[in-house]
């Protein structure tokens, strides 16, 4: 059996990623959700990871470049499975045990030292966990959750395979 091609398959995960921002941006522009902390570090994890995808599809890499490829596309998306977990983890407690909600992350940018913002981006709060749309009964983290575990086989993969 013929393995697709490394480039190919480096160019769709670029596309996905495309579709799956441009559909994050048509929910908080189109339907008025707004994202929350964890939500925006989701973006930039599917940002490194498309980033990494069309890198790797310009340069079309040999064996060993495929595999660092793959790796850097792998450790992305764990990153993005870290988050979108702890967003569900939010979501999944009781009210009484939801941090308090903070200020939106452009008064944080404009009023915050840096260090501050970062570590309520990582580790998000009360506007976190609420939930503002399910599919098929399953909240965007949720969503967000199956596309990173999705991501890091993929990655791996490219990393292992042998063709």
């Amino acid at each position: 059996m013929t393995l697709p091609n490394p480039r190919i398959t480096f160019l769709l995960v670029f596309l996905i990623v495309a579709f799956l921002l441009g559909s994050a941006f048509y929910l908080e522009y189109a339907r008025g959700l707004e994202p929350c902390k964890l939500c925006i570090t989701q973006r930039v994890m599917l940002l490194g990871i498309g980033v990494v995808s069309l890198i790797a599809f310009l340069h079309n890499p040999a064996t060993i470049g495929r595999r660092v490829y793959g790796l850097l596309v792998s450790i992305w998306a764990l990153g993005g499975l870290y988050f979108a977990g702890r967003q569900l983890w939010l979501q999944s407690l009781p009210e009484g045990q939801v941090p308090a909600c903070g200020p939106s992350v452009s008064y944080m940018l404009e009023v915050f030292p840096m260090a501050d913002v970062l570590k309520a981006l990582l580790t998000g709060d009360g506007n976190c966990a609420e939930v503002q749309w399910t599919m098929m009964g399953i909240s965007i983290p949720g969503w967000s959750a199956i596309g990173f575990a999705g991501l890091i086989l993929f990655g791996g993969w490219q990393a292992f395979r042998r063709a």
